[in-house]
């Protein structure tokens, strides 16, 4: 990538750490302090504690810590719901890292629920065998977590935060990383910045909000998979999108989220008349896999049916206590979910694929690793197991932490960022291309997809790339899209959050996951266009 420097002085742009992380979610976070004292900086484009999915998880974190649990059924139920691509090895090592992660989180001052005796209080969520769900204040976890890390990195002196910047793109010598270009979020007069790097953590969080419906926040677009597949990384398992059947339908994006853990109480699924239709579907009705449950509750809506998901039985009068997020939200749209049932929709929640990492969270890429959502590291395989993620970002954040501190010599290296100058600034309006793209999503590589939605996604964004934005943030979220698409019409098969209407069983002769690259999809896509116009892959 060839980068036009500035007349302005190097030494105007911010000091930085040559380790460098790229998000300030739970992973991002959890990283910096697992790296504490070595110094490193971190990349967030919005003030750390916001603009993360981390800080609206409301289930907990799943770890088997009660007793009679064990890490090897915590596996076993992991494995059951990833539809035959969970890696049964990485998923034990995480397993048996979940109690060691907790007091982690206790001593940076997460307050999770106790029980009367002062033991960790666990609930039960939809797949799991027993009750391992670690939370806080029945729904607050992701809160009350991000809250805990954000006022600890801030009191670390070792951590430099930059924060208002989003990466844009890798910079690469073959295939080692050694830095990232960085724009402004706002258009406030900041130059973009270049930063050298001898290790970069990708922790920039999912894809959601490349979903017109979605739970995510706005900085979950997907650019994180982008810059990485642009730089030439393995991308794995693109395909699974977990759609979350429980958001709750009022016309906010993004919609909020009536936790799972209202289900694992006992709430049920209901339509205008009151009926149970899951039971219909499936044996464990609110309780089946994800998948499940978000295509029954799909189905009923697209019949034009509305669903609700009624607390008023088994949760009644606790429900502000148990459940204060979920309560107030409904209050605020004028529900009371004591006495009334909840309007819920499907909404994208979280994105099983990602690039593709090692046990340690080493990409394809020398000079970069990758931890939380942005990853695929073969835990969640087609259908990532209820609050399992946040166990998975602070595993594999611990475990980049170790990895990078035995890779990386500590020199007290300090640099200035170097000001870019020609490069590209967000000063226009993308908004219509971007809902155009995320309506294309929606309706096309949503929940249930078929052959000529997926051709005809793929046409759209060839006519966005030929006549949209030219802002390299749409630029990243359509190659997401098309990384998704691609890997989905591909998959001619129903496999987790895979479903396809037109290939509606599972093929045994599939039962493995997906690796492709950037250029591959591209030049698929050729092969679908009958051209060669993307023979140069990684250039957009």
């Amino acid at each position: 990538m060839e980068l036009v420097k500035s007349r302005i002085p190097a030494a105007e742009g911010p000091q930085h750490d040559d380790i460098v992380i790229i998000g300030g979610g739970l992973a991002g976070l959890f990283c910096a302090l697992k790296l504490a004292p070595r110094r490193v900086t971190v990349l967030t484009s919005a003030p750390i504690g916001e603009g993360a999915s981390s800080a609206w998880a409301q289930g907990g974190i799943a770890a088997a810590v009660s007793e009679g649990d064990t890490a090897e059924a915590h596996t076993d139920d992991t494995i059951a719901a990833g539809a035959g691509i969970v890696d049964r090895q990485i998923t034990l090592g995480m397993a048996r890292e979940a109690g060691e992660r907790i007091n982690d989180l206790l001593a940076y001052g997460v307050p999770f629920d106790r029980d009367l005796e002062g033991k960790l209080a666990v609930s039960r969520e939809a797949a799991h065998g027993a009750r391992r769900i670690v939370r806080v204040g029945g729904d607050m976890a992701g809160k009350a977590i991000m809250a805990a890390l954000t006022r600890t990195v801030r009191d670390t002196p070792s951590i430099t935060l930059i924060e208002g910047y989003s990466a844009e793109s890798l910079i690469t010598e073959g295939k080692k990383v050694t830095g990232v270009v960085a724009r402004p979020v706002e258009a406030d007069g900041r130059p973009q910045l270049q930063l050298a790097t001898r290790a970069l953590i990708l922790a920039s969080g999912g894809s959601g909000h490349l979903y017109a419906v979605t739970t995510n926040p706005a900085e979950a677009n997907g650019e994180g998979i982008a810059i990485a597949a642009r730089a030439g990384a393995i991308i794995a398992d693109p395909e699974f999108i977990q759609f979350h059947p429980t958001a709750i339908a009022i016309d906010r994006d993004p919609a909020p989220l009536a936790t799972e853990a209202l289900r694992g109480e006992g709430a049920t699924l209901i339509d205008a008349d009151g009926n149970r239709f899951m039971r219909e579907i499936d044996p464990a009705a609110e309780l089946a896999p994800r998948d499940i449950v978000a295509r029954g509750v799909f189905r009923m809506r697209r019949a034009g049916k509305p669903v609700f998901l009624d607390c008023r039985e088994a949760i009644g009068a606790a429900f502000p206590e148990h459940f204060q997020k979920v309560y107030q939200t409904c209050i605020d749209a004028g529900i009371d979910p004591v006495t009334q049932p909840i309007p819920v929709t499907t909404a994208a929640h979280y994105h099983m694929g990602g690039v593709l990492t090692d046990a340690m969270g080493r990409t394809s890429l020398d000079g970069l690793w990758a931890c939380g959502e942005v990853t695929s590291t073969g835990v969640h395989g087609a259908n990532r197991l209820a609050s399992n993620s946040l166990l998975e970002a602070v595993v594999f954040a611990a475990r980049i932490a170790n990895d990078v501190a035995t890779v990386i010599t500590q020199d007290g290296t300090r640099r200035q960022a170097e000001i870019i100058a020609g490069a590209e600034r967000e000063l226009f309006d993308e908004n219509a291309d971007i809902a155009k793209l995320r309506d294309t999503m929606t309706d096309n590589v949503g929940v249930i997809r078929n052959e000529a939605g997926l051709m005809e996604a793929i046409s759209t964004f060839e006519a966005l790339e030929r006549g949209g934005s030219s802002s390299t943030r749409f630029r990243n979220m359509l190659v997401t899209a098309r990384l998704i698409t691609v890997a989905a019409l591909n998959r001619r098969e129903s496999r987790g959050g895979h479903f396809r209407d037109d290939w509606p069983k599972s093929d045994p002769a599939q039962a493995h996951r997906t690796y492709v690259t950037l250029e591959e999809t591209l030049h698929r896509i050729d092969e679908l266009n009958g051209g060669r116009r993307h023979a140069k892959a990684a250039a957009g």
